[in-house]
């Protein structure tokens, strides 16, 4: 009788122990719904983008700590600037104040062209040679690092803030790996970024072919 006490006891313990749920569940909800918005934004896929974001912030506001949704709001405005849009980064701007972190203030000042000297150090690692040299106007060796930055979706994002000062192969590169990943918004930017650029008649041509069928439904 007592074996089967203790049996079923340990048996209750670790059902309880199966149930548990991490404590930070929200955070990590959050961080999930966001990674699928970013595939979803690239690719657009804009119905599930927008719920993606949606689920994303809605778990971030379960915490009186705001770090991680000035993490999505800055996402947001990254995966944005990616893909060509203008964008100030309003959202996290009015929640600034009450984040006390420098790495993201780093950030948004790099992605908004603002970034200062000083704030270098406070970047993710992979940023930090490339801001440099934006922040020396040396363009020439910004585009050689470009294709050095870990991660495709960072890489994106450094060819979209230094769009103007791109040479053509860098810009054929950032347009080849976006088509290779299927990141579709971003595509259509580098294509419509490319026409500008292009002067044989048959070449643009082609390019506005290409734009008017990705566009189509």
């Amino acid at each position: 009788m007592i074996k089967i006490f203790f049996a079923l006891l340990i048996i209750f313990y670790l059902n309880a122990c199966s149930f548990k749920t991490a404590p930070n569940e929200w955070q990590i909800k959050s961080t999930t719904a966001f990674n699928s918005y970013s595939q979803n934004y690239l690719k657009a896929n804009d119905v599930l983008a927008k719920n993606d974001l949606k689920r994303a912030i809605k778990h971030a506001k379960q915490s009186a700590d705001l770090s991680q949704l000035g993490k999505i709001y800055l996402g947001e405005c990254a995966f944005k600037i990616s893909a060509g849009a203008k964008n100030e980064c309003t959202k996290f701007k009015k929640i600034s104040a009450l984040i006390h972190d420098k790495t993201l203030n780093a950030y948004y000042s790099f992605i908004t062209l603002t970034i200062k000297p000083e704030q270098i150090d406070e970047l993710p690692q992979r940023y930090r040679t490339f801001a440099s040299f934006l922040i020396q106007k040396n363009f020439q060796k910004a585009n050689s690092e470009l294709f050095e930055i870990e991660g495709v979706t960072s890489s994106l994002l450094c060819a979209a803030l230094m769009k103007e000062h791109l040479k053509a192969t860098s810009r054929k590169k950032i347009l080849k790996l976006s088509s290779f990943y299927g990141y579709k918004r971003v595509v259509l930017f580098w294509l419509h970024e490319s026409k500008k650029y292009v002067k044989d008649k048959h070449e643009l041509e082609k390019i506005e072919a290409k734009i008017s069928i990705l566009s189509s439904n």
